[in-house]
């Protein structure tokens, strides 16, 4: 990828961009971001480096804010490429930033030594009596400076000691007392105004939230500069492994934290578009008008017989209808709970939408969905009214297929799509494999989705091939984005 973009030298032309170093810098770091598993495609690149006419490297939040516009096609993945961009350019001779950083470093006299951690009075008056100046004046080279000598003085930092970033941070913003920082800047703020006009509420606000951004500046600055000790002495790619977070698409529905899951709440509107959007492609390409012999016969008999204008039948795609049956026990909840919420903002794309939930046995939720805006209080519905215990609250999927047949068997038609959400754990129950025999023969389609990796299939009380044999087909579903992809190709 790096020789792609280096070779694109007549496209991009000469001056800011004419250094094939530079070229060559781009081009690792799209490879970079591309390792993280964001999709980064050659068109992009080329956008990435077509940006450098423009912006030049020197500044450095104008150019980390150009590669994401041209890099990053989802909010989604944005704290990923920033975690990139700091690690990759973290130890990088081309790194201006860090040089002007320096040589503002050399001004500032008795810089501590890198790792001494000890932090005296002394440093701590000088350098919070220079960053006042620096954060008066909005110098950023002096800020930056300032961070470094934070760190040298405040962090305590030990080469090969396994402590994370976080400590580090901490350690020095404690020495600097940020907010004693705020106090002041705003006092000198208020005594260089005395002789002017009284400062209003509104411009006091402003003020404030100025200084917020330079303190936000620093406070970043520290960061920058904890992380690019941690390269220097773990290594980079370390580092990157360290940091990484999985993308939205790429968390797993049953070890998802907190937030996530708030992530994967935002991601799933944004994929229902998209699949929506998808699927009325579908429906459009897929209409073939038939020849309506009828009406062909009737019209031609005022050219004597002949058909010069054959009559076609417009057709009527039929919306396919979808049944859910989706097991709700502690050990896949949040799978069906994603699942379910998908499904629910696809239901204007079906005719119809049957949902049930089960543990050990099976109750209809449709109702639950209907006319509700807020789908976490369908799902408190849900989990409050639902009966779906039989006798003692462990799975049972023999007994809740056989429930469901029993009392559905009717309502199954050959426009019906059955979907089967489940790690197919059946705590050596019997299997009543026969009932998924019965749905294969008269549904459209019956599909089954396991939130557990293959090589997690048919071990322990699993009895997922029993069940697989009479299915359309059977799908590891464990994230958004092995989600999209069995909608897409399937529904």
């Amino acid at each position: 990828m790096s020789s792609q973009i280096t070779d694109q030298r007549a496209f991009v032309g000469d001056g800011a961009v004419g250094d094939q170093s530079l070229l060559g810098l781009v081009g690792s770091f799209v490879e970079a971001l591309r390792n993280a598993g964001l999709p980064v495609s050659i068109s992009e690149s080329l956008d990435a480096v077509e940006t450098l006419r423009h912006v030049g490297i020197d500044d450095r939040e104008a150019f980390k804010a150009a590669m994401g516009a041209t890099l990053v096609k989802s909010q989604g993945h944005y704290k990923a490429f920033e975690t990139v961009f700091e690690v990759f350019f973290a130890l990088r001779s081309e790194d201006p930033w860090m040089e002007a950083a320096k040589k503002a470093g050399e001004q500032q006299p008795n810089a501590s030594t890198p790792g001494s951690g000890g932090g005296g009075g002394g440093d701590a008056d000088e350098i919070f009596e220079a960053l006042i100046r620096a954060l008066m004046d909005s110098d950023d080279a002096q800020i930056r400076a300032l961070a470094q000598r934070a760190v040298s003085a405040f962090a305590g930092m030990e080469p090969g000691r396994p402590v994370g970033g976080t400590y580090y941070l901490y350690r020095t913003l404690r020495n600097i007392n940020l907010d004693a920082i705020m106090r002041r800047l705003l006092e000198e703020e208020r005594e260089t105004r005395e002789s002017s006009a009284e400062i209003s509420d509104l411009q006091e606000i402003l003020i404030k939230d100025e200084f917020e951004a330079r303190l936000s500046k620093f406070r970043d600055a520290v960061q920058a500069e904890i992380r690019r000790r941690l390269v220097e002495d773990r290594g980079s790619e370390a580092m990157a492994r360290t940091l990484r977070k999985p993308l939205p698409e790429e968390i797993e529905f049953m070890h998802a934290t907190t937030s996530e899951m708030v992530e994967l709440r935002r991601a799933i509107h944004p994929l229902t578009r998209r699949l929506a959007a998808r699927l009325a492609r579908r429906r459009r390409s897929n209409r073939t008008d038939r020849l309506d012999i009828r009406k062909t016969v009737r019209n031609s008999l005022s050219t004597g017989g002949v058909p010069v204008e054959p009559k076609f039948r417009k057709p009527h795609p039929n919306k396919p209808e979808v049944v859910m049956l989706c097991d709700i026990s502690g050990s896949v909840a949040s799978f069906a709970r994603f699942t379910l919420q998908l499904l629910y903002a696809m239901s204007n794309q079906f005719s119809r939408i049957r949902s049930f939930v089960f543990v050990d046995a099976i109750d209809e939720i449709t109702e639950f969905f209907e006319g509700s805006v807020d789908f976490g209080e369908a799902v408190h519905r849900i989990n409050a009214e639902a009966d779906v215990v039989w006798v003692d609250g462990h799975s049972d999927y023999g007994h809740a297929f056989a429930q469901f047949w029993e009392e559905e068997e009717r309502s199954v038609t050959a426009k019906s799509s059955i979907l089967i959400l489940g790690d197919a754990r059946n705590n050596y129950h019997a299997s009543e494999a026969w009932v998924l025999h019965e749905m294969s023969q008269k549904a459209r389609h019956l599909y089954w989705l396991n939130p557990e990796p293959r090589t997690y299939w048919d071990t322990g009380d699993s009895i997922l091939s029993d069940y697989a044999r009479h299915c359309d087909g059977v799908f590891e579903c464990r994230n958004l984005k092995q989600l999209e992809d069995f909608v897409s190709k399937v529904i």
